[in-house]
């Protein structure tokens, strides 16, 4: 009984604090997507469903597949990049010093960091300048859906090599010499026993770089062109251009549900498959 009572005290102010910070903005950011555009910005209280109609729109259903497609193929190349990146820090003798590096970025800030790619892939960036110097044409590097993937992969990666190593970190690879003594390859070992054993943090990574990448804004706003945009620059030109804020209201509650589905979909993947791993 009295660990009962502690661990209803313990759990209070967290439920407290995850309400305050999570549900009621949320909340607040739902019921703003069904109340009427004011006439000079805000809302009035008058319920309406007008925020809604941006699905009838061919811009609106580009972005989205802009959003779609530069979030997926960002997370994918993250992904494959962090796991090959956290089982070498994992097992090297200087995993302490390669883990301060992996941090080194979080302590410069984020656009200084978006603007360092600007420098070095711009129209007069480093890479152009010195092309011009070997008598190359200069390229357009920026500016493209390419350009936001890149410096996305860049700036999620940190988020998905710690979870990795977190879950590398705990594998016995004595498992993989198992498996090789029982005949399999080194690929079908590492298949077969590594990655079904690190699942949770790929699971991880997957969530800490697919979530961010869908609702960024400052680096398509900075890197990407007009066949760029996401929709985190539609909500940001509806409430600062527009001033229409149940459309922003309604764009950011959609992007809400898909993001929690994304999350529920994913760990319900993980529950299913637990009784299948080695």
């Amino acid at each position: 009984m009295k660990n009962q009572r502690s661990g209803l005290v313990y759990s209070a102010p967290i439920t407290l604090w995850l309400t305050l910070l999570f549900v009621v903005p949320t909340l607040i950011v739902i019921v703003y997507s069904f109340l009427k555009k004011g006439t000079y910005g805000g809302v009035e209280w008058i319920f309406s469903a007008n925020g809604y109609n941006f699905f009838s729109s061919s811009y609106f259903l580009k972005v989205v597949w802009n959003t779609v497609e530069i979030s997926v193929a960002a997370t994918v190349i993250t992904v494959l990049i962090a796991i090959p990146v956290a089982l070498y820090i994992a097992t090297s003798k200087y995993k302490n010093f390669l883990l301060f590096l992996i941090i080194v970025p979080f302590w410069t800030n984020f656009l200084i960091r978006i603007y360092s790619w600007i420098a070095l892939l711009g129209n007069n960036g480093l890479l152009n300048k010195l092309f011009i110097k070997l008598g190359l044409e200069p390229h357009q590097f920026l500016y493209n859906k390419s350009a936001v993937i890149l410096v996305s992969v860049y700036a999620y990666l940190p988020y998905a090599i710690l979870p990795l190593y977190s879950a590398i970190e705990k594998f016995d690879f004595a498992m993989i010499d198992a498996a090789r003594d029982l005949g399999a390859s080194k690929m079908t070992a590492y298949s077969k026993t590594f990655l079904p054993n690190i699942k949770p943090g790929i699971i991880t990574a997957t969530l800490f770089t697919f979530i961010p990448a869908l609702g960024s804004y400052a680096i398509p706003k900075l890197v990407g062109g007009n066949n760029s945009q996401m929709l985190g620059n539609i909500i940001a030109r509806e409430l600062t251009i527009t001033r229409n804020w149940p459309k922003a209201a309604a764009i950011s509650t959609i992007l809400t549900i898909v993001t929690v589905a994304f999350i529920f979909t994913l760990s319900k993947y993980d529950k299913d498959h637990k009784g299948g791993d080695v």
